[in-house]
């Protein structure tokens, strides 16, 4: 899936990754895509329910070498 930003946060610790992901979501329009790259292994709950919380939609989710990659949709 193609998307419109991105947003590496590898390395870093929840709750940077979300607060980072919301601080530029809200930056985006409606329908725009946000790929966020993550290392914390926390992410694989947080993502999901950070996505269904703030009415975002979670439209992709994979993991390659450690990396967790989210798709978020701008609601």
């Amino acid at each position: 899936m193609e998307f419109d930003r991105d947003l590496d946060v590898k390395g870093y610790a929840c709750p940077l990754p979300i607060l980072r992901t919301k601080k530029l979501l809200a930056e985006m329009e409606s329908g725009q895509v946000l790929r966020i790259q993550v290392t914390d292994p926390g992410s694989l709950k947080d993502f999901p329910a950070f996505a269904k919380q703030s009415g975002n939609e979670l439209v992709g989710q994979k993991e390659e070498n450690r990396v967790f990659e989210y798709l978020i949709k701008r609601k």
